[in-house]
């Protein structure tokens, strides 16, 4: 990229010519002259210097909208180089809830960093909404999502199942009919919820209980009432909160029951019981997301590969060609 384009996207990051000219090493009259510059090269203003932080005007937005173009082009070039030269090196940038980057991505990002050391990791962790901003934006290389709307404006690949069940401290008294339903943390590490034969259970007859729901913007939020509303009632919601593995945790000490997922049991020692429910939308399916682009580059496609290896499918086998905008090179 030009110097002086440069200089104009690091104005419009900062938002000011003195924290842009701050981060370039230079004097902010210097800088004020190449940004004129260029706005006269080009016959119109790209910043609105009336309004503090700066913004841009209409052909300041289409000017940097190339930039972004621009940048892309020169990002991918790169790695291209990089990959024909045979360099296992490079950058992987992921991200993630805090769900998916914890119970997920950090044995497969530890395994995968011991076989190419040489490739920088960076793990983003954000809310699913802001993390497709960012790979919307080529911020990121890689992220995760079960959540169609989202999935469908991206390259994707599938990545692994999880199952959502619902899960109540047996100290919170219920209906003695769903005695035979409930599961224990063993049953679920067994993987008995994905037998055929496991009896699924009428979200109705939880409607007298108090429930730990997470906030908007969050796929088992949208879940969660989809379910509510199959079940024909309006639930008690004792708290909102923004992850699920807090939920998690709040049920086990007898807060209210929560929407989990079954990749969240790791230990047979709890006092929560657990419910198969009957709804197609406690079944997720989660796909990898790349920016659509010409070229991913090899960081991106050995991660994918790894992964897809060594995240554990219970009860499901993915096929290996079930891909979707994903090319093969090399």
């Amino acid at each position: 990229m030009e110097q002086d384009m440069k200089y104009i996207f690091q104005v419009y990051q900062d938002g000011s010519f003195s924290a842009a000219a701050e981060h370039l090493f230079m004097s902010q009259p210097a800088l004020s002259i190449a940004v004129k510059r260029v706005e006269d090269s080009i016959g119109a203003e790209i910043f609105d210097r009336s309004r503090r932080p700066l913004t841009l005007t209409e052909a300041g937005r289409a000017y940097i909208d190339t930039l972004h173009y621009i940048r892309y082009l020169e990002e991918d070039l790169s790695k291209k180089i990089e990959d024909l030269r045979g360099l296992q090196t490079g950058s992987l940038r992921l991200g993630g809830t805090h769900f998916l980057n914890c119970y997920i991505l950090a044995p497969i990002l530890a395994g995968f960093a011991r076989l190419y050391p040489g490739i920088q990791l960076d793990l983003f962790e954000d809310s699913a909404v802001k993390l497709q901003d960012r790979l919307q934006k080529r911020e990121m290389d890689l992220t995760l999502s079960c959540a169609p709307e989202i999935i469908k404006q991206f390259e994707h690949k599938p990545a692994f199942y999880d199952h959502v069940l619902l899960a109540i401290h047996e100290e919170i008294p219920l209906p003695s009919e769903l005695d035979v339903t409930a599961l224990g943390a063993s049953d679920i590490l067994k993987g008995r919820h994905l037998e055929d034969d496991c009896p699924c259970v009428d979200l109705a007859h939880f409607k007298d209980v108090d429930f730990i729901l997470l906030r908007q913007g969050n796929n088992l939020y949208n879940r969660g009432w989809q379910m509510f509303e199959e079940a024909g009632f309006t639930p008690k919601v004792k708290m909102s909160i923004s992850q699920m593995v807090t939920s998690f945790r709040l049920a086990d000490n007898g807060l209210g029951a929560a929407f989990i997922s079954d990749r969240l049991v790791r230990s047979k020692r709890s006092r929560l019981r657990f419910y198969k429910i009957q709804s197609e939308h406690a079944d997720r399916l989660f796909y990898f997301l790349l920016p659509k682009r010409d070229y991913t580059p090899f960081a991106v496609r050995r991660f994918i590969e790894y992964a897809s290896e060594n995240i554990p499918h219970p009860g499901f086998r993915l096929e290996p060609d079930s891909v979707v905008g994903i090319e093969s090179q090399g």
